[in-house]
């Protein structure tokens, strides 16, 4: 049985000054085996991301299941990208690009390695309930008051919020309305009130996310591409970590996972049990899913 403890790991960066990170490690319960482990792997988790988060905990679940010691800590993606950048974290496992996270390749890729994709198509959007009267973007301004004059957003540093700032509120001259920037998790309570209370809503989200799952939303359509063309979710590593870890860099590499992977474990640990510890329903849902956690086997012949 594998034990969650936690650390703190201070990331020395310029865009983390005074910021201490907290984090989630892991032991065997077994003290009296005194095998190495395999290694030791820092994963940084982009707080908000619940893809990010699903894919960093199968990658944990997995990896400490086949004999190495994982820690994973959570914060803004800026300052995870920023520790793997200096060596204070080995990987972090949700990049998108081309387009989203383009700033953060530009600061950080040449002291880091991507070590590949493992989702082809994250759409960054806005979604509305399924039975609001529009269907575009385009539609959006001259329709606010439908929408409480609102557009609920997400973390402010997150990529889909500079993207929605910078790019399509001019674009389809939302200037009028009120951007709310909050958090994954605030959004997520205004859409599930909404949602219940049969309200029209309209909150920025993306492709791949379990709320396609858990509710009856659409996507508006971007005839202006304001959104810009669909990214690949990418995972970075420390400069130096395929030469340290080159199955387990190789396994990452390979990996690849489906909307449908995503939707349903997120539905399954986000929401039906967004009350427990995410590693613990992570690893359920894995056991549950053997096609899916056989993608994470570190082939250590190869």
């Amino acid at each position: 049985m594998i034990s969650r403890t936690t650390r703190t790991v201070a990331l020395t960066t310029t865009i983390a000054a005074a910021a201490v990170l907290s984090a989630c490690g892991s032991d065997d319960d077994n003290a009296g085996d005194a095998q190495s482990p395999a290694g030791e792997i820092a994963i940084g988790v982009p707080a908000g991301w619940d893809e990010g988060v699903l894919i960093s905990n199968m990658t944990a679940v997995t990896l400490e299941e086949q004999g190495y010691e994982v820690s994973l800590t959570d914060g803004d993606i800026g300052m995870m990208f920023a520790g793997v950048s200096t060596g204070d974290l080995d990987l972090l496992m949700e990049v998108a690009l081309p387009t989203l996270h383009a700033n953060y390749l530009e600061a950080y890729g040449d002291t880091t390695e991507d070590l590949g994709y493992w989702y082809e198509e994250n759409i960054s959007n806005i979604a509305v309930n399924a039975d609001a009267p529009i269907d575009s973007i385009a539609e959006l301004a001259e329709n606010a008051d439908l929408f409480n004059n609102e557009i609920i957003g997400i973390d402010g540093g997150a990529g889909i919020t500079r993207i929605t700032q910078e790019e399509v509120i001019p674009t389809y001259g939302l200037e009028g309305m009120d951007f709310k920037i909050s958090s994954t998790a605030a959004m997520l309570a205004e859409l599930d009130g909404a949602m219940a209370d049969g309200r029209n809503i309209a909150v920025t989200l993306w492709v791949p996310h379990w709320a396609y799952a858990a509710y009856d939303i659409k996507n508006l359509e971007d005839p202006e591409l304001a959104f810009g063309e669909p990214d690949q979710l990418h995972t970075f590593a420390r400069d130096g970590f395929t030469a340290d870890y080159p199955d387990v860099a190789e396994m990452i590499g390979e990996v690849h996972l489906t909307e449908d992977d995503l939707s349903r474990a997120g539905n399954y640990v986000m929401n039906e049990n967004a009350d427990r510890d995410t590693y613990t329903a992570v690893s359920e849902w894995l056991d549950d899913n053997p096609e899916v956690k056989e993608r994470f086997t570190v082939d250590s012949d190869s």
